[in-house]
């Protein structure tokens, strides 16, 4: 009863006080559903380890100028209290944003909100990748970084990620100290909406950037580069631009575009959702493909940090890799065009949740495997680990950064960036496509002679949403019904719970605790649970081994039974 109370009463708040907009009134008058009100009034919108992101619209649970000016004011207080005035006024931060309705918007709200606190703002003059707000952040010598996106999420959505001096998204133990802040602003009418424009400064550092993703080019064969026929689309997203640029500039040249998606909408119009994980984000290119003979089709989503890929089986026919697949034949890929007895301590990192294969193949080239909770933030972590420890001649934690991936579409090659990176992975991916073109095989014909030698990995995911206030309650009482659970697979070798923390001697150690459930099988096989930390879902991750992919699919089919009756998803 309280509960209700309070988010009719916040209801009334906003609709009846003239300092909000009056288009966010509006929008609130024409409420009729009561369901609706208590969903976007029964909280705040979270700021979290991954920032904010969630639908648009008017309310305390929603992306709009008030939950964004909130969290911008919070993370100015963060800043002039730990860098102080001056070095805030110096080096300042920057500010990117993708193709997503009100992602400009945004961006230039939190833009006044900082200069009008004083600090310095460095603002992308049109949208650019995710990566390379990563890159601008290094390359300016900026305290902090923001970029607008909601990534690869519906086009109701848009987010708010916040990123370290280094260029890499805040982990946890970062972003606790933002969150304080941003918690202490209990009243939206505190924010001054006024910039100082003689704090602000646009930027575009996109040649800079194609510059530097061009030092991780390996494959110098440019007359095999130039027989490559590459269907790209950008999935109406901010690719275009950088992904043709350093494609042109290292030798390919026959690359066409699926037109209708070069057009930057955050409406979508030619996509379900523009997510390269999604089967039928990548039709349009592969109808294209099918017209033009191509040999592969690439498709980023709309802040450019995942690319999805299809390949050419035979004449008209086309087949999607998935991430695991996609990481580990970048991964063997980068190591044989790398000498990697030139590096003291070679290091790879990937994420819990993804397939062992890249791993396995990185260990049969000696190099030191890492492996960190989901998020690119981690690797970017990891990075700047390595990298301060070579700064300090720390050789227990010297490493030196080979190349980072996740299952979902994400990779990055080189220290440019500390987020995954689609431009440099369209850039090694359509490498690693002309060399095996010019060896008169497909991507598939490598990925099966990968298979051959390190066993067959059968990896897929289940997201199930689950939506509203309800859905929240309803995932957290699956994750509490597996935890009280001791067993669910017979062949369980051992469980491990990472909401505690983990011990080293498990292959892990040093990590954050997480709400991540991993259930290792005695034949290597696993299965890992956990809720999403940007949408209401609930993800559970697969990775069977087995000898041929018959028995990997028959072993996936029993396992998803067992899942789904004991989480009642049937």
């Amino acid at each position: 009863m309280n509960s209700k109370i309070n988010y009719m009463e916040t209801y009334e708040q906003w609709l009846n006080d003239d300092f909000f907009d009056k288009d966010i009134r509006k929008e609130l008058s024409l409420l009729t559903d009561v369901k609706e009100i208590e969903d976007r009034f029964y909280k705040n919108l979270d700021f979290g380890t991954g920032g904010l992101r969630g639908i648009m619209g008017a309310g305390t649970n929603r992306m709009n100028k008030y939950t964004v000016g909130k969290a911008t004011k919070g993370l100015g207080k963060f800043l002039l209290s730990t860098y102080g005035q001056e070095l805030c006024k110096k080096r300042g931060v920057v500010i990117g944003y993708d193709t997503r309705n009100n992602s400009k918007y945004f961006s230039t709200v939190a833009a006044d909100i900082l200069t009008g606190m004083g600090i310095k703002v460095y603002l992308h003059a049109e949208a650019r990748p995710t990566p390379q707000l990563s890159f601008s952040v290094k390359i300016l010598k900026a305290l902090a970084g923001i970029v607008i996106t909601a990534s690869h999420n519906p086009k109701e959505y848009n987010g708010y990620k916040v990123y370290d001096e280094f260029g890499c998204q805040l982990v946890p133990q970062q972003a606790k100290q933002v969150i304080e802040y941003v918690n202490s602003v209990e009243d939206y009418h505190c924010i001054n909406f006024v910039g100082n424009n003689d704090l602000l400064e646009m930027v575009e550092v996109t040649d800079n950037f194609v510059a530097a993703v061009m030092k991780q080019s390996r494959y110098k064969n440019n007359e095999a580069k130039s027989k490559l026929k590459i269907i790209y689309t950008p999935l109406h997203g901010t690719g275009y631009i950088p992904v043709i640029k350093t494609l042109n500039m290292d030798g390919f040249t026959q690359i066409k575009s699926v037109k209708e998606q070069t057009i930057a909408d955050g409406n979508f119009p030619t996509v379900v959702s523009p997510n390269p994980e999604d089967r039928r984000a990548l039709e349009l290119g592969i109808m294209q493909a099918k017209e033009n003979d191509a040999d592969i089709v690439l498709g980023t989503d709309p802040d450019s940090d995942r690319v999805g890929i299809a390949v050419k089986k035979s004449k008209g026919e086309y087949q999607l890799m998935t991430g695991n697949q996609v990481g580990a034949l970048l991964m063997k890929f980068i190591l044989e065009h790398t000498n990697v007895e030139a590096y003291d301590n070679p290091a790879i990192v990937k994420t819990v949740v993804t397939s062992e294969l890249g791993a396995d193949i990185a260990r049969q080239y000696g190099i030191n495997v890492f492996s960190t909770l989901t998020g690119f933030k981690f690797i970017g972590e990891k990075i700047t680990q390595f990298e301060k420890a070579q700064m300090n001649d720390n050789k227990a934690q010297n490493y030196d950064f080979l190349f980072g991936y996740e299952e979902s579409y994400g990779y990055l090659a080189g220290t440019h960036a500390r987020d995954k990176d689609a431009v440099v992975s369209s850039l090694l991916i359509c490498e690693m496509a002309a060399e095996a073109k010019e060896k008169g095989i497909t991507l598939l014909d490598e990925m099966n002679n990968i298979y051959k030698k390190f066993g067959y990995y059968r990896d897929d995911l289940d997201s199930f949403t689950l939506k509203g206030k309800d859905g929240i309650e309803k995932i957290a009482s699956m994750m509490e019904k597996l935890r009280t659970t001791k067993y669910i697979f017979e062949e369980s070798e051992k469980i491990i719970d990472f909401s505690n923390p983990v011990k080293a001697e498990e292959g892990f150690g040093n990590l954050p605790t997480s709400n991540v459930l991993k259930y290792i099988l005695k034949d290597g096989s696993w299965v890992a649970i956990r809720p999403s930390g940007t949408e209401p879902k609930i993800k559970i991750y697969y990775s069977i081994k087995e000898i041929n992919q018959n028995m990997a699919e028959r072993k996936l089919e029993k396992i998803k039974k067992v899942i789904y009756t004991k989480l009642e998803l049937n």
